[in-house]
């Protein structure tokens, strides 16, 4: 006699018919963990979060706290106070001229970037020309040159023009910017949509007029791109403004730097009454850095949208 192996309160089979499908059982998975990515980032810490982290707390330092000390403890607020007050005290606060002459600086070569190249990219983008292949390995070539390298040429075109020891020996220079040009080239070239332009012009838009009021709108993002790559571009430059500018209340930031830099007893032993020690220097460095990242906070949402616009197509 058969026992009925089914459980009690199932339907009884029909006889011939095929049996019950199983209930599928949910399969756990285990997949091995790529430790790729948390090295990365382990990497990532290690050059770039943690000498931030050691500036941060060298200011709060003194100078033998900053030798004998952990590397990453705190100092106390009181040196930080010292610290602070002896920066200032030093050629009656030159780090805040420095800061001025540099937001000086920027700011006006950043207005004639914006201005220059996003109507250079969209012609670029948008005309047919003589030359143009010739203009824009030109302009790949010059973004590919190091600065340094520009040098001594724009000193001699400066000084040809009598503009050596002023402002606009800076700006004008920082305003030469043709990866600014080359990345609104790409830009109108392969994001903005044709049918926009052509329905702007058939309803009488003037080229300027199409340029203006359809492709500079919708060229938000990478003109935010552009205007924060050269703002900092400008802000970080050393070599140019030390070369064109003689006159210490001219300098900016970065130049600054480099003077409270040779006024540190352990890097030059010459130096005199107006000796600077490690922890206001690091003081001043973070000085030198806050306003690059105010900017970056502030156009954040810019910056990712411009650096992913183009990179899909409809």
């Amino acid at each position: 006699m058969q026992t009925d192996a089914r459980r009690p309160g199932s339907p009884a089979a029909a006889p011939g018919a095929p049996p019950a499908p199983r209930a599928n059982t949910p399969r756990i998975s285990h997949r091995k963990l790529n430790p790729l990515p948390a090295l990365a980032l382990v990497l990532f810490l290690v050059f770039f979060v943690l000498p931030v982290l050691w500036l941060l707390l060298a200011a709060t330092k003194t100078d033998g706290q900053l030798v004998h000390s952990h590397p990453l403890s705190f100092g106390s607020w009181h040196a930080l106070r010292a610290n602070w007050e002896s920066l200032m005290a030093y050629q009656d606060n030159a780090i805040f001229m420095w800061l001025r002459n540099s937001a000086l600086y920027s700011f006006l070569a950043l207005v004639i970037t914006v201005c220059v190249t996003v109507p250079a990219g969209y012609a670029l983008a948008m005309t047919e020309f003589r030359g143009r292949h010739t203009l824009l390995v030109a302009t790949l070539v010059v973004m590919l040159m190091p600065n340094a390298t520009l040098v001594v040429p724009l000193f001699l075109e400066v000084n040809a023009v009598h503009l050596i020891g002023s402002m606009w020996s800076i700006i004008l220079p920082y305003a030469f910017y043709p990866f600014g040009a080359y990345l609104t080239y790409i830009y109108f070239g392969t994001a903005l949509p044709r049918e926009l332009l052509d329905a702007a012009r058939l309803d009488g838009c003037t080229e300027f007029g199409v340029f203006r009021r359809v492709a500079l709108p919708l060229a938000a993002p990478v003109v935010a791109l552009v205007g924060f790559f050269s703002f900092v571009a400008n802000w970080t430059n050393y070599y140019l403004p030390y070369v064109m500018l003689p006159q210490s209340d001219q300098l900016p930031v970065q130049v600054g730097l480099g003077t409270l830099l040779n006024d540190v007893p352990q890097f030059n032993p010459t130096v005199g009454s107006l000796a600077v020690h490690r922890p206001e220097l690091a003081l001043a460095t973070l000085l030198a850095i806050t306003p690059v990242l105010a900017v970056f906070l502030f156009a954040q949402r810019f910056l990712v949208t411009g650096m992913l616009t183009g990179a899909t197509k409809d």
